[in-house]
């Protein structure tokens, strides 16, 4: 069975301007949604933290309101909890890209607090681009494209075209005032295109090998055209 690699953040926090940590981690429908659409389409998961640590999910995003009310919710959380993967992740130092088919980039806060700023992960990102498998990213997830350094010091994804979250989203959801930085301008200074989307609604930008997705509801139309891409 073709394995699909499924890159989560590691933290459960994400440091604001004044040095508080907002309990966070990664996002459960941005996790549910492609692990779904992958498993359903034949592929096996493989989930790689930094460390290989446990990731956890923002208890934020069990709540009836985060997904559309009780029954959405409970789903949610009983898919998550039936997914082995997450309970057994390898950690990013460990994977040979040539095990893969494709790569996958979940988000939440989390990967703002980590894997902005992880060099393994920023290598994987460039050896993925350079191997032309389909790579795809959602959310707050285009924050370890900020780690994603070439020799000089460019970004590897400059002039590339990608959908993520927005500082307009951002603000509704109440932390752009309290962020010490917001994702749109990090990956607009890095030369990266933001395409921006209407809030909260599905988002999916693709140029050349790469898809990304701007919010929960871009996860699993972003999960299909990369299973589209594998066809």
């Amino acid at each position: 069975m073709s394995k699909i690699l499924f890159v989560m953040t590691g933290v459960d926090y994400w440091t604001l301007a004044d040095g508080t940590k907002h309990p966070t981690g990664f996002w459960a429908e941005e996790a549910v949604g492609p692990f779904e659409v992958f498993t359903e389409a034949g592929y096996e998961v493989v989930v790689a933290t930094p460390g290989g640590v446990i990731p956890s999910v923002d208890e934020g995003s069990l709540s009836a309101e985060a997904n559309g009310g009780e029954k959405n919710a409970t789903q949610v959380k009983a898919t998550l909890d039936s997914i082995t993967a997450l309970r057994h992740p390898i950690a990013l130092g460990d994977v040979d890209l040539d095990d893969y088919v494709a790569v996958f980039y979940a988000g939440g806060h989390g990967p703002m607090e980590d894997l902005a700023v992880d060099h393994t992960s920023g290598e994987l990102l460039v050896a993925a681009r350079d191997s032309g498998k389909p790579l795809a990213i959602v959310c707050h997830g285009p924050a370890a494209m900020l780690a994603a350094t070439i020799e000089g010091g460019a970004n590897a994804f400059s002039g590339y075209r990608v959908a993520a979250f927005t500082n307009a989203e951002e603000s509704q959801a109440g932390l752009a005032d309290k962020a010490e930085w917001l994702l749109e301008d990090r990956l607009t200074e890095a030369g990266i295109q933001v395409e921006v989307g209407d809030p909260w609604e599905s988002n999916v930008v693709t140029d050349r090998g790469l898809v990304t997705g701007q919010n929960p509801a871009s996860s699993r139309p972003l999960a299909a055209e990369m299973v589209s891409r594998l066809a």
